[in-house]
């Protein structure tokens, strides 16, 4: 039997108009109910449906927590509409909670008249108190601000794949396709494309192919049912508006992966990948192993400093060399990219961001490594950073540090973060004729005007030759120890240093001749307030600039992407308006770097929770500073 209390509807505001613009959906559940999977599926559904959309997968750091224990709790939210969608959304119009736990966790993020289904079968006396209920919320009324639709999904699912002769154990792993059928007749999705991704995932065990296509089948049969007595609707969200072309669904990982085998196409290298393993940026070695065929080799390395020493080695052979790692990685790694710095060799390096200090939160986001991405090397270490704003601009973000590093000798960072890195979003594949190439030069012949071989002789931005070992009449030797200026020769004279030194910073601002002048994304490009932001913070940013906008608000958005050197206006640009706001998930790091560069009395809005803004919570700092 299902629990039925009726309250507001907050997919379309009480109306009977049953098409709403935009929704979001959160997934939640324990650790081995295969939320980010049935997210993931639904996703695909999503794209396929022709919604724009943004997602948001939030895992404990527990390989597997105490089964139905709050810290426990895996959930999974898309928010998906039928027009342009930056953020995954603030609050959830649907909870799908699987257990006490899962609900306790996520229902006071729900939309006030929002809808709640809860697998009433795993509201047993045990779970409830793993959970810290003392009484059972489905039944004492303090759901009501919500609306609630509470019933066995896992009986349900044990009679749907009782034919196929499953245990109880394995019946039971089969709930999350019966909860994804459900969500795909309350969306009005297709069926079909996951039943054949489960032929396809299951080809080797065709009874569990057929098991869990029969929960996903029994799902949504029951949506169908259950409209038919009245507590549950379908909804159908028209496709968004978007130019022709080839889509896919891409997350930061995948796209960072696609543009650094594009970098190097462009820059006609082979490319080598040194890494090690470490959430969130796994992944992007997991990508890259697929990729082979494009030149591409993949080493996971004993330890996060042979990780980039081995990408470093790469370099000076001749390769484009690229490592990645998070936080904690990235400072083991400190002492081997001042080495890349002093060689002046190409390099690039990806930071997925997480929550820190230490191991800190390792599947939560967080932007706290600008300052180790920018200061954070011993001796005056500079190398530009570049920072990507969404899932999908990790593509072209990948190949402008390629190019940098390439055309600069120089070692680039790459700042993600754990949101970008897991989140999914359409993204428009683009012409690669529409790239311009930027191919790699190897000094052939000694370049001194004696006839000498000179390996630090600069060009016009400042970048020295690069020279594959083994080229005849060119043999030289470079490394960590300081060098006299043109010769490379050991040189630990005051005018050396002092030389070198004023070289690899000159060679590092002249980055900013290259990159283009920054522009202003909503707004004017003077006036009341700008806020400034950098990384993942674009989506909400945008919308809620968007929104202030549409109130008569004098407000503008700017979003900076190469944050080491800056571009050149930027100072200027900020000059023009009475007050900077700098919203970043960290206690303020940009805002310092703003004030230090421009002297501009930039204000931080700041939030270390492990989770993404809200747009909510950046309208409020707008009407506060406006006010």
């Amino acid at each position: 039997m299902a629990t039925v209390v009726d309250g507001p509807d907050a997919l379309t505001g009480g109306k009977e108009d049953l098409s709403p613009e935009a929704v979001v959906v959160r997934f939640a559940g324990d650790s081995g109910d295969g939320m980010q999977l049935t997210g993931g599926q639904f996703t695909l559904s999503t794209a396929l449906a022709g919604n724009d959309l943004a997602t948001f997968p939030d895992f404990p750091a527990e390989i597997r927590a105490p089964q139905g224990t709050l810290f426990g709790v895996s959930a999974f939210q898309i928010n998906f509409g039928s027009s342009a969608i930056d953020t995954a959304g603030d609050q959830p119009d649907v909870l799908v909670a699987m257990n006490p736990a899962a609900l306790k966790t996520n229902v006071g993020a729900l939309k006030a008249g929002g809808l709640i289904i809860a697998d009433a079968g795993e509201f047993n006396k045990r779970n409830l108190e793993k959970a810290k209920y003392d009484v059972n919320p489905l039944e004492d009324g303090s759901l009501e601000n919500w609306q609630l639709l509470a019933f066995d999904i896992s009986a349900m699912t044990l009679q749907a794949v009782k034919p196929f002769g499953l245990g109880n154990k394995e019946a039971l792993r089969c709930k999350n396709m019966w909860t994804l059928g459900l969500a795909l007749w309350m969306f009005d999705r297709d069926r079909q494309p996951l039943i054949d991704w489960l032929n396809a995932k299951f080809a080797k065990s065709p009874v569990l192919a057929q098991a869990n296509i029969a929960a996903l089948n029994a799902g949504h049969a029951y949506g169908e049912t259950a409209e038919l007595a009245g507590p549950l609707k379908q909804y159908h969200i028209a496709p968004a508006e978007s130019e022709p072309g080839l889509y896919r669904t891409v997350t930061g990982a995948e796209a960072i992966s696609l543009g650094l085998v594009a970098g190097a196409q462009l820059a006609e290298l082979p490319m080598f990948f040194g890494g090690y393993p470490i959430t969130p940026a796994s992944a992007i070695l997991h990508n890259l192993t697929k990729l082979k065929e494009y030149g591409v080799t993949t080493f996971q390395a004993e330890d996060e400093i042979a990780a980039i020493a081995s990408a470093i080695g790469a370099s000076f052979a001749g390769q484009l060399g690229v490592t990645s790692s998070s936080g904690p990685g990235i400072a083991l790694k400190g002492e081997a990219m001042g080495l890349a710095i002093m060689t002046e060799l190409p390099l690039v390096i990806i930071n997925s961001q997480r929550g820190g200090p230490s191991t800190g939160l390792p599947t939560k986001t967080e932007q706290s490594d600008l300052y180790q991405a920018i200061y954070g090397r011993n001796g005056d270490a500079p190398m530009p950073v570049i920072a990507a704003r969404s899932a999908s601009d990790c593509f072209e973000v990948a190949i402008e540090a390629c190019r940098i590093a390439v055309a600069y000798m120089t070692p680039v960072m790459v700042l993600t973060d754990g949101y970008i890195a897991n989140a999914a979003e359409p993204w428009k594949v683009p012409d690669p004729a529409s790239f311009t190439p930027f191919p790699a030069k190897f000094l052939a012949e000694k370049n001194g005007p004696n006839g000498e071989l000179l390996p630090f002789a600069r060009d016009e931005k400042g970048a020295r030759p690069w020279i594959k070992p083994g080229t005849a009449g060119l043999m030289h030797r470079i490394g960590g120890i300081e060098k006299n200026p043109g010769t490379g020769n050991i040189d630990y004279s005051p005018a050396s240093h002092q030389t070198m030194t004023d070289a690899r910073k000159a060679k590092v601002d002249g980055v900013a001749a290259s990159i283009p002048a920054q522009a202003v994304e909503l707004g004017e490009t003077s006036g009341k307030l700008a806020v400034v932001g950098w990384g993942s913070t674009y989506g909400p940013i945008h919308q809620a600039v968007r929104r202030a906008r549409r109130k008569g608000q004098d407000v503008a958005q700017i979003h900076v992407r190469h944050v080491w050197p800056m571009p050149s206006n930027l100072g200027e640009l900020l000059k023009g308006y009475d007050k900077v706001l700098v919203p970043e998930m960290n206690t303020g790091q940009f805002k310092t770097v703003l004030r230090d560069q421009f002297l501009v009395d930039a204000k931080p809005l700041n939030k270390t929770s492990g989770q993404p803004f809200t747009i909510a919570e950046i309208e409020a700092a707008i009407d506060e500073a406006l006010a």
